[in-house]
């Protein structure tokens, strides 16, 4: 008979997903976070079942580039995912993030309950009331998530010179200076 030992933190994760554009720098933006075990990319907030990414990004499925991060809530909560997750977006563009334009590469925080709603809707007015600008990130309760192909995960580490210029060509950390700091 086999044993494993069941890490302690195991009783204590929780899941969350947002869509912040091009997933691949959100994967590698929350994977730096102390108390983040795991980030996915994947597609949701569609209807179409188990979409490709060519689906999504060219088709009519209604999903968003999103990730799923899971982490240990005794290290973070909500709020601390939801705070990190703004300052690696543009909540105000609606066509997309940075480079990556359309509808699949819109932000959108989603909420698995009404507490965690109620945190988005707050934050969001704190936001426009900072900046005296419209927030126009989607707030959609989540329903599924369908993992992305196996190339799209850990592309930043797997990929690391494409990944750069791609990151780098995009603009995006100096768009996110400009917002956040």
């Amino acid at each position: 008979m086999l044993f494993f030992q069941v890490p302690a933190y195991s009783q204590n994760l929780a899941t969350t997903y947002f869509a912040g554009g091009c997933f691949w720098c959100m994967e590698e933006s929350f994977e730096k976070i102390n108390g983040v075990i795991e980030v996915v990319s994947g597609y949701s907030g569609g209807t179409t079942e188990n979409p490709t990414y060519k689906e999504v990004t060219y088709g009519d499925t209604g999903h968003f580039e999103t990730v799923k991060i899971t982490y240990n809530s005794e290290i973070l909560n909500y709020q601390n995912i939801l705070n990190f997750y703004w300052k690696n977006i543009d909540p105000f563009d609606a066509d997309g993030q940075f480079c990556d334009k359309g509808y699949s590469y819109r932000s959108v925080a989603f909420y698995k309950n009404m507490k965690q709603k109620n945190i988005i809707e707050k934050s969001v007015k704190e936001i426009e009331l900072k900046f005296n600008k419209k927030v126009v990130t989607y707030i959609r309760k989540f329903d599924k998530f369908y993992e992305a192909e196996p190339h799209h995960q850990n592309y930043y580490q797997e990929n690391f010179i494409n990944y750069l210029m791609y990151k780098n060509g995009c603009g995006r950390e100096k768009s996110l200076n400009k917002i956040w700091n």
